[in-house]
């Protein structure tokens, strides 16, 4: 009997410390997210800016869009299934009247990874995102060329390719093509776009993004 007690007390603290040890990927960036949005209140039906650190990154994306009522909710290092776990979390909440998407970069490194891989969870991602959000328009950033992803040049074209052909015959939905936009005419990398990291942007290359990404926003 006693054993028994002893394990109804226990039962609730083993299963926090499991969760604990097992939490999903970004679990802890999404609950200080949500805490934010307890603090101060998100603005009504923005046109919200997700997936990952490209996202997350675009500091001024306020400043330079303050007419279109954005959000920024990207979540640095995310591959493509994060942003489809979190949906309920970081997109449905808000109820945004337009969707501009950026995830897949973070996908490539992995060696099991193919352009198929990439095709598929990202149409797992715009399925589950219809599947609540049917009408909302949404703007798919092309993956970027990275120099420090050169060695993934292949699979990022390819998968872009296939990314742009299934999303053309989406409703209410937009490939925006960055990544030739940010090669040099003979179509060679251009570090000077980037941080030292040669994978997040600088103001340089978000300057190529704003423009590009601008005249699909809709306005409130």
């Amino acid at each position: 009997m006693k054993k028994i007690i002893l394990t109804l007390i226990l039962s609730p603290f083993l299963f926090i410390a499991a969760f604990a040890q097992n939490k999903p990927a970004f679990w802890d960036d999404v609950q200080t997210i949500k805490k934010y949005d307890q603090m101060y209140k998100a603005p009504v039906q923005p046109i919200l800016f997700v997936g990952s650190s490209s996202i997350r990154k675009w500091d001024d994306l306020n400043q330079v869009f303050a007419k279109y009522n954005v959000l920024n909710r990207g979540i640095g290092g995310a591959v493509t299934n994060d942003i489809t776990f979190y949906l309920n979390d970081i997109v449905f909440p808000y109820h945004p009247r337009q969707i501009v998407l950026y995830v897949g970069e973070n996908d490539l490194p992995n060696e099991k990874t193919t352009p198929d891989s990439v095709l598929n969870r990202t149409i797992t991602l715009y399925k589950s995102i219809r599947a609540t959000l049917p009408n909302t328009p949404i703007l798919y950033i092309s993956i970027k060329p990275s120099p420090s992803r050169a060695a993934f040049k292949e699979k990022a074209i390819a998968s872009n390719a296939l990314i742009k052909a299934f999303l053309s015959k989406e409703a209410n939905t937009k490939f925006v093509d960055v990544y030739g936009l940010m090669l040099t005419k003979e179509g060679n990398l251009r570090p000077e776009l980037f941080v030292e990291d040669m994978l997040h942007m600088n103001a340089a290359g978000y300057a190529i993004w704003r423009k590009a990404v601008e005249p699909h926003l809709l306005k409130k």
